[in-house]
């Protein structure tokens, strides 16, 4: 196995709301295989992909996993957009229930077609090393699950040694729920 097939390990994230992610650095082609092998372990369903492609979604919706493709630039706040969307994922896959939005089908072919699914799975969230806007947007889930949002960085932090930087932490620290119910966006 040549050093480029070896993946870094995953970082699994659950609160005790029943929140449960896991965050991980960029596959590429050549170790994409392992990171699925490793994903289908963990009972991941999602795959949210915020930085540029640097695989094909193929092979994991071959493998059964969505992925939902909303790169935003990495240093920046997600956008309102990317936000609506994630916690409209977050709530059909935790709560079970079809979120009303219709922000997922602007933005992801892939959430169309798991539309109406309750999964109760785990969503798998990376950006290129898995320590910036991939665990904003797990803090964000779990501030709207009714966490303080210093303690949710302390979460994340605890299962991903470096995530989220001080400009990060200053946004999540200013960042107010958009709901109040269930940790979950009711629109």
């Amino acid at each position: 196995m040549t050093m480029q097939n070896y993946i870094t390990p995953v970082s699994r994230v659950e609160n005790d709301n029943g929140l449960k992610f896991v965050i991980f650095d960029a596959p590429n082609e050549s170790n994409v295989q392992h990171y699925i092998k490793e994903l289908l372990a963990q009972g991941v369903k999602h795959v949210v992909r915020v930085c540029e492609p640097t695989y094909s979604m193929k092979s994991m919706e071959e493998a059964g996993i969505h992925v939902h493709d909303w790169p935003y630039p990495d240093g920046d706040p997600p956008p309102d957009l990317i936000i609506d969307s994630w916690l409209d994922l977050t709530h059909s896959t935790f709560s079970g229930e079809q979120s009303k939005s219709k922000i997922v089908r602007v933005l992801s072919k892939a959430a169309s077609s798991s539309k109406g699914t309750s999964d109760k799975g785990i969503i798998a969230i990376h950006c290129i090393a898995g320590l910036g806007r991939a665990p904003v947007l797990v803090a964000i889930a779990l501030i709207e699950g009714g966490m303080d949002p210093l303690d949710a960085v302390h979460l994340i932090r605890s299962c991903r040694r470096g995530a989220i930087n001080s400009k990060q932490l200053s946004f999540l620290e200013s960042y107010r729920r958009r709901s109040k119910k269930d940790g979950c966006v009711v629109q």
